[in-house]
């Protein structure tokens, strides 16, 4: 019975786009060619009366993606951080998607809490308020504890939201195969790995036990570390897969700057401290919020930035860290060469590319924003001009340096309405100055050399062991020591390190 479900689905698709008017953008924005057009007009054209309005005061693509119900929505939204895939123009446009649904009863989320819990609500809460906030996955209440009187916020996913997504992933996935059979062109934008990965973060977001824990991994990174920032948090005896229980975060909404001047506030403080605690969080932890926009912000009455709806966050690896702190700072000391090489060094441009002509490539995008008023500098313009220039050398995309530059882009527009005059470069470059210091410098070569050598020390006992064996195979025909002639020099290599790294590490302390 799937099939045919799925097949009405990709009809009423297409009857929506057609109607609404988003079917050309769409295809435009795929370079679709002759036969998956036509397939599409098809799908649509015929059926057009079938398909939805949404709202007409909305852009065409955003407009029927409103009207086809939260997966729709979701998919839009998580396109909206992907302009490698669906170009600059219609990703702008899907940025002004807003998941907000009409509420669920109070008696249906009371329901879903006591059945995921095993608690009865009003036996845990005096005060259970209407939802504050409803989205496509889930909605919010307030609600306070009947033993202490605090207030917290209680997040429920909708009723049967996780079967209403699971038919219409189904349906993305038919058409993904769809789009790859009858446009073999759009096979390197991957459709079917794309809906993969939509699939893969919508799935997390309807696991609240996954939020909860990105919670308390963000809270872990940043407590005691971060002055002026707060995060509500988890009650974990509240909180389960369909529901989480967290502080409420009681404040001014970031976006409301009277308020925030009413209330005594500094917002050229709060524009340079938001910024810093993102590149912070990118740079430092490797963790940070990837929806950090003011809806998501508040400023308590002391003055700290509070952080909350963690559905989306973002992780970049240590070496990768590295690489783009060291990318940043040259581009702040202006040094192109070194952001060339930087690149080369890391594998992400293809050696045969020539290092000087991608150097003056970089200048190219560096040299005109250096030379904007510092009002109009942005950092994530840097980033997004950057990687249209390493994919033309050659450079794949990487889905998570995308979600950082989309979020870099989000955070300059938040410090830029506290602050229009903002100077975003002099902001960043005592965050950037101090990653490298402690993270590339001397300090930082010695803190790797003590891992190896735990890393080493562990395995140490058996090298031995493994340089014998080889050196045993060695001694067999040619034919069957070839394949062991890599173990010998990995072997005999993970002795020099060790040696060597022994060495380095103890010198200084023998001295």
């Amino acid at each position: 019975m799937r099939g045919p479900h799925n097949i009405w689905r990709l009809v009423r698709t297409g009857a929506t786009l057609e109607r609404t008017g988003a079917m050309r953008a769409v295809l435009d924005a795929m370079e679709a060619p002759r036969a998956l057009r036509v397939t599409a007009r098809i799908l649509g054209w015929p059926f057009a009366w079938l398909g939805l309005k949404g709202d007409a005061t909305m852009p065409p693509a955003p407009r029927a993606l409103s009207a086809l119900g939260p997966a729709y929505i979701k998919f839009g939204q998580i396109l909206s951080t992907r302009p490698d895939l669906v170009g600059h123009d219609l990703a702008q446009q899907l940025r002004v998607l807003q998941d907000k649904l009409p509420p669920f009863s109070i008696a249906e989320a009371k329901a879903s809490f006591s059945e995921e819990i095993g608690i009865d609500p009003d036996q845990v809460f005096s005060e259970f308020s209407e939802a504050v906030a409803a989205a496509s996955i889930a909605q919010v209440h307030k609600a306070r504890l009947l033993e202490t009187g605090a207030y917290v916020a209680v997040k429920v996913l909708r009723p049967k939201i996780e079967k209403a997504f699971r038919k219409d992933i189904d349906a993305f996935y038919l058409a993904a195969r769809m789009v790859q059979l009858l446009s073999p062109a759009s096979r390197r934008l991957r459709p079917v790995d794309v809906i993969s990965h939509f699939e893969g973060v919508v799935m997390g977001e309807l696991d609240l036990r996954l939020e909860s824990s990105a919670a308390s991994e963000f809270a872990a990174n940043t407590q005691g570390v971060d002055a002026g920032f707060q995060l509500p948090a988890v009650k974990w005896p509240l909180s389960g897969r369909r529901v989480m229980t967290l502080d409420w975060a009681e404040g001014a909404p970031l976006g409301d700057n009277e308020a925030l001047l009413a209330a005594g506030h500094d917002l050229a403080q709060l524009g340079d401290r938001v910024l810093k605690l993102f590149l912070s969080h990118a740079l430092r932890d490797g963790y940070f919020h990837g929806d950090m926009h003011q809806g998501n912000l508040k400023v308590a009455a002391n003055g700290d930035i509070i952080a909350y709806d963690f559905g989306i966050m973002g992780h970049i690896d240590e070496y990768t860290r590295r690489v783009y702190a060291e990318i940043l700072y040259g581009f702040i000391r202006r040094d192109y060469k070194r952001v060339a090489e930087v690149h080369f060094e890391a594998g992400y441009v293809p050696a045969d590319r020539d290092v000087d002509e991608f150097a003056r490539a970089l200048r190219a995008v560096g040299e005109p924003i250096f030379g904007m008023d510092a009002t109009q500098i942005s950092m994530g313009r840097l980033l997004s001009y950057l990687f249209e220039v390493t994919q033309k050398f050659g450079m794949e995309t990487r889905t998570e340096l995308i979600l950082l530059q989309r979020t870099m882009v989000v955070v300059e527009g938040v410090a830029r309405s506290l602050n229009p005059q903002i100077n975003i470069w002099q902001v960043a470059r005592p965050v950037v100055e101090d990653y490298i210091r402690k993270r590339i410098g001397p300090l930082a070569l010695l803190r790797d050399l003590s891992k190896a050598a735990g890393v080493l020390a562990r395995f140490g006992p058996r090298l031995p062991g493994l340089v014998e064996a080889a050196l045993i195979q060695q001694s067999a025909p040619a034919q069957e020591a070839a394949p062991h002639s890599t173990l010998l020099r990995v072997a005999l290599f993970s002795g020099a390190v060790a040696l060597g790294g022994a060495l380095v590490y103890c010198l200084p302390l023998m001295l």
